[in-house]
């Protein structure tokens, strides 16, 4: 039975050994993205605490004039005095021709018109919203912007593709090789245990301890056995929350075995005033900041449309980096007309919620993210442990048949 897995082990390591490899290199570097980026580029996120802070919508408006084109998305506060506050700008691809007509070339009726975010007059009244494809850091004090920056041209992004797609996007065939090599991996993994697993109390204590010197081959054997073993089952909770954002019937299933929903309930709608003019950014920041305390940062996006509202999300301090709360806000009226916070989500949307944090390594902090590095770097090593085996395993093989052919050429003579 051992000799069959063995097989499984061996085969699915030659197949997949090298994206493995590589997904672990990269995801090592990307556990700590935000530490680095914070050392290399301060200035990017502290300021000098001076005089009164700017009202936002002057900070959004400095924003806007340094990216031409660009609307405003989102705006994120931090609670810390010192930090800068980012602006989501939204640049688009192509630029919206689109009239206050249907496909069959009729007027649209006002209430159609109200529908994609324009008045009865068929005119836009609100712009922005949408994901933001820029960040603008400003400092809060002096308006100054102090640096626009697109991440999906960072370092950190090119990473993280490679990580996750191979650098072929969401939708490509690398992300299919990624999946697949991680399903490898936990068979990989699981058969590695089996094969692991002592027969004896004598041999349980060999394979507990790495014996450094006893030879080169010990050594590496020791590596790939003994280290193995002490990082299986972190590799495992890894590869299976990986499994689950790379998988949707994965994702599936958390709220199919607890018997739960996976959408959130349907945001409420402001109600449109006709000749009114949507809030302030500022008015928006301050329905919320007053009622919340102890957040870590309140980010407030723009609604898309005249009938969207203004959400905003707030997380608080100490919290998990998934579990923040979302307020609604009538975008004409300024007033809250929606929640929902983490302690309302279903059973499943909580146990969702924490599987980046658990994949990353943030789920507890620093410690675990010191934890998730050196586990990532570890595993960077078995197939090259594991292939230095195979080969020493081929080599002994081709030697021990070399002398039983010698030793009966030897009889015969």
């Amino acid at each position: 039975m051992k000799i069959f897995f063995r097989n499984i082990h061996l085969y699915l390591s030659l197949a997949a050994g090298l994206i493995i490899m590589m997904s672990c290199l990269t995801g090592a570097i990307l556990v700590f993205e935000h530490e680095i980026e914070h050392a290399f580029n301060g200035s990017r996120y502290e300021v000098e605490v001076k005089g009164n802070r700017l009202p936002l919508s002057v900070l959004g408006e400095n924003a806007l004039k340094s990216t031409p084109k660009a609307k405003l998305a989102s705006v994120k506060v931090y609670s810390d005095a010192s930090r800068t506050v980012e602006i989501g700008l939204m640049v688009p691809e192509k630029k919206d021709t689109k009239d206050a007509k249907t496909e069959g070339g009729h007027k649209e009726h006002p209430k159609q018109a109200k529908e994609r975010g324009k008045g009865a007059d068929g005119k836009k009244i609100q712009k922005g919203g949408g994901k933001p494809s820029l960040i603008a850091y400003v400092n809060p004090y002096t308006g100054k912007v102090i640096e626009v920056f697109n991440r999906k041209k960072s370092f950190f992004m090119t990473v993280e593709m490679l990580h996750r797609w191979l650098l072929s996007g969401n939708d490509g065939i690398g992300k299919k090789v990624v999946g697949f090599s991680t399903f490898f991996f936990f068979f990989i993994l699981i058969t590695g245990i089996i094969l692991w697993w002592p027969k004896t109390k004598a041999i349980l204590r060999q394979r507990l301890k790495i014996k450094a010197n006893s030879g080169w081959k010990r050594f590496n054997h020791d590596m790939h056995i003994v280290t193995g073993f002490y990082t299986s089952i972190f590799l495992i909770v890894i590869v299976l929350t990986g499994l689950t954002m790379s998988f949707n019937w994965i994702n599936k299933g958390i709220f199919t075995l607890t018997g739960t929903k996976m959408e959130n309930p349907e945001p409420p709608e402001s109600v449109y005033q006709a000749g009114v003019k949507p809030i302030a950014i500022d008015l928006a920041y301050n329905q919320l900041a007053g009622s919340i305390k102890n957040a870590e940062f309140i980010n407030i996006r723009m609604p898309k449309d005249s009938v969207g509202a203004v959400s905003a999300t707030a997380l608080p301090k100490g919290a998990l980096e998934t579990a923040f709360d979302t307020y609604y806000i009538d975008q004409f009226s300024g007033n809250v007309i929606g929640q929902n916070k983490a302690t309302d989500k279903n059973l499943g949307q909580k146990i969702r919620s924490y599987v980046k944090p658990v994949h990353t390594g943030g789920v507890f902090g620093m410690p675990t993210k010191i934890l998730s590095f050196i586990i990532c770097l570890l595993a960077c090593t078995f197939p090259i442990t594991g292939v230095i085996m195979w080969l020493n395993r081929l080599k002994g093989e081709k030697n021990k048949k070399q002398k039983g052919k010698a030793k009966r050429e030897t009889v015969v003579a």
